[in-house]
């Protein structure tokens, strides 16, 4: 755990990086293209305009530090279960670390998860699980299925996911050994106090999903005031899994994580956080990772919250 830490740790801010007046930008995930550029999809929301939730946008880099965005990947619409939310993430991310940090197609199409929901605001409660597809990753592409694949009253629901469902991320074990193919960790939210904890599903072939598990795999373990663990990242570090995730409680949050060896038991570090806040354009909330390695130096992408409102900021190993 000590050297997994040590491996990942961030200590140099970079700053805000991608950012808007009076928008709130969350939930980044990071990819290399075939051609060396970058790629970070994430969420956008205009809290002022009526009516409006949250929406996946992507943006473009040549250095993992200047990002300009290149335009909207999932949006609203005028009717229908998530026609107010659509927050979505790649899934079949390659986790290797310090890999090649692309993504893969499965059955030819690219894959992403997303939170829905049919009223505007704020990660306002219901959320469901959706899934989009498509042949390219350029915006104005992607399809959303008709339906959830995952909602808070199906009838396998657990107690700590009957109110939302919320960000999720998916691994192609393609050693199925759970004896599935398709991994997914997402939080969810109970009833009793907005506590959210880390749970797990598996599938096939992408669009029919099943819970695993009796319960959650990652939780803070209190039972009586609000708490969160949210947003994991998977990684492959040796011959160990990390999950990269954020806490949330007593009024602030920040970017910790957990190791397994088998996808489903995980030992949280209780160590000094990966990230917490410190800076003034992330003193209320650093959280929210997306966690990579290339050419030596490590890039902690995470939703900032501070003088400068809701957006994305770095921070390296050097």
């Amino acid at each position: 755990m000590e050297e997994v830490y040590r491996e990942m740790e961030t200590p140099v801010k970079y700053g805000m990086i991608l950012s808007e007046e009076g928008v709130n930008i969350d939930c980044p995930n990071v990819i290399r293209m075939p051609d060396g550029t970058w790629r970070m999809v994430y969420a956008r929301h205009v809290p002022d305009v009526p009516g409006n939730g949250y929406e996946t946008w992507m943006a473009r880099s040549t250095d993992l530090l200047h990002w300009e965005t290149e335009g909207r990947l999932l949006s609203q619409k005028e009717e229908g279960w998530d026609c107010a939310q659509a927050d979505g993430g790649l899934c079949l991310l390659n986790p290797q670390w310090e890999g090649p940090q692309d993504v893969e197609k499965f059955d030819g199409k690219y894959w992403m998860t997303y939170i829905g929901g049919s009223l505007p605001g704020y990660e306002t409660d219901p959320l469901q699980m959706g899934i989009a597809w498509s042949n390219t990753l350029e915006p104005g592409t992607w399809t959303q299925a008709p339906e959830p694949i995952l909602r808070m009253d199906d009838p396998d629901v657990r107690p700590f996911e009957e109110v939302t469902l919320y960000k999720s991320t998916v691994l192609w074990d393609k050693e199925e050994r759970l004896g599935w193919p398709f991994v997914m960790y997402y939080n969810a939210k109970q009833k009793l106090w907005g506590i959210e904890r880390i749970g797990m599903a598996v599938s096939r072939d992408m669009r029919n999903w099943k819970r695993y598990g009796a319960g959650p795999v990652v939780e803070q373990g209190i039972e009586d005031r609000w708490n969160i663990s949210g947003d994991p990242q998977i990684i492959r570090y040796r011959d160990l899994w990390v999950m990269n995730y954020f806490v949330g409680k007593d009024g602030g949050a920040y970017d910790t994580f957990a190791c397994s060896k088998d996808l489903v038991n995980w030992t949280k570090w209780e160590g000094t956080p990966l990230i917490q806040p410190s800076e003034s354009f992330d003193q209320t909330f650093a959280h929210k990772p997306y966690i990579l390695k290339y050419q030596g130096r490590v890039y902690h992408f995470y939703c900032a919250v501070g003088d400068k409102g809701r957006g994305i900021a770095v921070a390296m190993s050097r």
